[in-house]
């Protein structure tokens, strides 16, 4: 035998009802059916009720709708006629009389109200079970409870023993109503909140049933809530602990007084959907297998929350201060929904219901009126607008590192946690957060103890020119093998060029991302692009910076104090000021985030990466060598007695070596820039203007317009071609070399012999030669490719690997 039990939302319309007879006609064995009320309709009775006590006889509008709503199921299902018909419209008549009554009384007791509310299940089991055509069983008539009227409490002894009488040699189908009882006098009482769940489940009990299902509008208990994660999904099999932590945080899939009868007996609850039933749903069990490598089954939040924190010195080693602050509470029907207390016992914290804060501040007060006024109790703050979170799971007592890696995890992701709470049985831990980072406080949890399979990271593109266009082809040839190897999902999350800026949660497609961008009605502006980022509050985002823009480089404090991290091929903010470049590294170090800046230096050679990992094993640099910049060293690789200097530059220029601009290449300021981004990530404080420039062609080209460049640089090349055969003469090469050596560093152009390093360095490789304690009679040498925008965006991409920690 098996007991169903049919939520409001499952007999809410007539069609729905069709559902629940193919559902009811389609077991294979004998089914007890409860029902609850039409939904909604109850919702509308105790208003109705509300509005009568008011004295004014205003209930018609609510009766009136009620009628129509079962008139309208009625006729559909019957044609609006038939006996079904006679004992709705019995049942529709004593309630006008019912509200009639309390209209001219002008008081509505609990007594009456539990009358009342139970009304809708009177009338839908009628209703259900004719359309079924199996007979009604009068849950009232065998459920007894105590006179507790509105959440009364069952007489079990009284109560196995009728529903066993009631059910003696019961075979096929039945429906019985839900949330209604009596008391021993025969007067109608109702089983509370989640009262047709409760009735279910004491049928469950008493007929020692194989199962017990609760028939709804989801699919189960599920990690956490859809409609915040997208990638949530319903969780097979729980245990009753599980489930009931889970109801009491705002999972309202069943509620917690349900579980105790079935428990007892060991008897499974299983959730199923109305409009989906052949999803297995979720088991209910006494005893889970759960793999220790998903010790958290699902998280759950309650918003609405406020946080009321009673602190005084005057409280510490004072005995009864808890017990008085929850007494106050109780006697005000205040519920607590959280405890946390400081260990020195100079504040203890409680979360409660928004709406009851003025009642509930009223109490605490009046209790503590002597200890305020004596100044013992110094402050009652009171801090509105947050959530209560809670992660659930039975093997979490067994999995060392839970909270660390909790707490960590929200630390890093800007989300600041204001009262934690945990019980020593170690199935819950919960915390408050403001309500503002409840979806990122969510997002994260999920992803952080792989309640989802894959880590996803959220990328913010600024920048979608030769490098920030390679990039995203890179990343489009590599986010399948990336999510399947190493379950490391690449979402483009924002784009950005000079026009427009695009954002979807979702992602955007690469494939189409010119069409998308080009649709946006945004239009594209740096603070609104980082405005927007911050809005969307993504766990685990990152913004990459291909641009080589200042004013973006300008926003980069903003971003990381934001708790996001930044990958840039941008050279501004790394080579600005000392104090600039320290306090984002401040910043990033302190939030737990990355701020990667590689291909500032050699495009997508490891050259910052090997360097850090030296300095942070405690190894000393104590010079730099380097040819770091690939468009000059092309330049004095192709110079020769066919190839002059102007054309060389203008070849560097053609192959895209070069800026735009060939003189910011040919200034030696860009590779300044390179030996003061590595002088200070050897530890040193430099600034550019320490830095001395040997340039090689004269200042006057760099002061007029770019054809007066042109024009002037090939006066340059009768020069350059005798010192070219001078240096072919004596088996020599012209370089480009920045140097750091104790505290000062320079950039020029160099003659270097056969037996230098840099004397084989071909087309527009880069070299960087570092000589260190450890690496001292033989530095180290690290050569590539060190130009280009596919390298470079190859550089940007190893980067956010780093970023993801996979």
């Amino acid at each position: 035998m098996k007991v169903l039990k049919f939520g409001g939302t499952s007999v809410g319309s007539a069609a729905n009802i069709k559902r629940v007879k193919d559902i009811v006609l389609n077991q294979n064995e004998d089914v007890v059916v409860v029902v609850s009320a039409l939904g909604g309709i109850t919702d509308k009775i105790l208003t109705a009720a509300h509005n009568a006590a008011s004295g004014t006889g205003d209930f018609h509008t609510e009766l009136t709708e009620i009628r129509q709503r079962h008139d309208e199921t009625l006729r559909e299902l019957f044609n609006g006629s038939g006996s079904v018909k006679e004992h709705v419209d019995v049942l529709l008549d004593e309630l006008e009389k019912l509200l009639t009554g309390i209209t001219l009384v002008g008081e509505l007791t609990l007594k009456t109200l539990d009358r009342i509310a139970g009304l809708g299940e009177r009338i839908s089991s009628h209703i259900v079970a004719e359309f079924i055509g199996c007979p009604r069983k009068d849950s009232s008539e065998f459920i007894q409870t105590d006179s507790n009227f509105g959440k009364a409490a069952v007489d079990f002894g009284v109560t196995n023993n009728r529903i066993k009488e009631t059910f003696a040699g019961f075979k096929g189908a039945a429906v019985v109503p839900g949330f209604i009882s009596k008391n021993a006098k025969g007067e109608f009482t109702t089983l509370g909140r989640g009262g047709s769940d409760f009735t279910a489940a004491i049928l469950a009990a008493a007929l020692d049933v194989e199962i017990l299902e609760i028939w709804t509008d989801v699919n189960g208990f599920m990690t956490a809530d859809p409609r915040v994660i997208r990638k949530a999904y319903t969780i097979p099999e729980i245990s009753y602990s599980e489930a009931m932590e889970l109801s009491h945080f705002g999972a309202k899939v069943i509620y917690p007084p349900t579980i105790l009868p079935v428990y007892q007996k060991g008897i499974p609850i299983q959730i199923k959907n109305t409009f989906d039933p052949e999803n297995p749903g979720t088991k209910i069990v006494k005893g889970v297998k759960n793999g220790f490598d998903r010790p958290i089954k699902g998280i759950s939040s309650i918003s609405g929350i406020t946080l009321v924190t009673l602190q005084g010195i005057g409280m510490v080693g004072v005995t009864g201060i808890s017990m008085r602050l929850f007494t106050a509470l109780a006697k005000v029907n205040v519920n607590v929904i959280l405890i946390s207390q400081a260990s020195s016992e100079n504040s203890i914290s409680v979360a409660i219901e928004e709406k009851a804060l003025d009642v509930a501040e009223a109490a605490i007060r009046e209790e503590f009126e002597k200890e305020i006024s004596a100044g013992q109790v110094n402050k009652i703050d009171l801090e509105k607008s947050v959530s209560v979170v809670a992660i659930v799971g039975e093997n979490m007592k067994h999995t060392t590192g839970i909270a660390g890696k909790l707490f960590s995890t929200m630390g890093k992701s800007g989300v600041n946690i204001i009262a934690i709470a945990q019980g020593a049985s170690e199935l819950n831990i919960s915390w408050v957060v403001k309500n503002d980072d409840l979806r990122k406080t969510l997002n994260v949890v999920h992803e952080s103890f792989f309640l989802s399979e894959n880590v996803e990271l959220n990328i913010f593109l600024m920048g979608i020119g030769t490098v920030g266009g390679n990039l995203l082809k890179q990343i489009k040839q590599q986010q399948e093998r990336l999510l399947k190897q190493n379950h490391l999902r690449l979402k483009l999350t924002g784009i950005a060029n000079s026009k427009k800026m695009l954002f979807n949660r979702d992602g955007i497609e690469i494939d189409s991302f010119k069409e998308q961008l080009d649709a946006s009605e945004k239009t594209s502006s740096l603070q609104g692009f980082v405005d927007e980022i911050k809005e969307m509050n993504i766990y685990n985002s990152v913004f990459v910076d291909c641009t080589a823009n200042d004013a973006v480089a300008d926003l980069y404090k903003e971003i990381l104090s934001s708790n996001v991290s930044i990958v840039t091929a941008n050279k501004v903010a790394a080579s600005s000021e000392y104090d600039n470049y320290a306090e984002l590294k401040k910043i990033a170090k302190k939030k737990g985030i990355k701020f990667l800046f590689e291909t500032n230096v050699g495009a997508g050679l490891p050259i910052i990466n090997t360097l850090n990992d030296l300095v942070n094993s405690g190894d000393k640099v104590l010079r730099i060598e380097a040819v770091l910049s690939g468009t000059l060293n092309y330049i004095f690789n192709t110079i020769s007695a066919d190839i002059p200097l102007s054309k060389t530059i203008q070849m560097a220029k053609d192959e895209g070596y070069s800026e735009p601009d060939p003189r910011v290449d040919l200034s030696g300021v860009d590779v300044a820039r390179k030996i003061l981004i590595l002088a200070r990530e050897s530890g040193y404080r430099i600034e550019m203007d320490d830095i001395l420039i040997n340039r090689f062609v004269p200042e006057e080209l760099f002061a007029g317009t770019l054809d007066e460049f042109w024009a002037g640089v090939s006066e340059l090349d009768a020069k350059f071609e005798t010192e070219r055969q001078r240096l072919e003469a004596e088996n020599k090469k012209w370089r480009f070399v920045a140097k750091f050596e104790n505290g000062k560093a320079e950039a020029g152009l160099q003659e270097v012999d056969s037996k230098h390093p840099f004397y084989d360095l071909e087309g527009s490789n880069n070299l960087v030669m570092y000589t260190t304690e450890r690496y001292h009679e033989f530095p180290m040498l690290i050569k590539g490719y060190g130009a280009g925008a596919s390298v470079t965006a190859a550089g940007v991409f190893a980067d956010l690997i780093k970023v993801s920690n996979i």
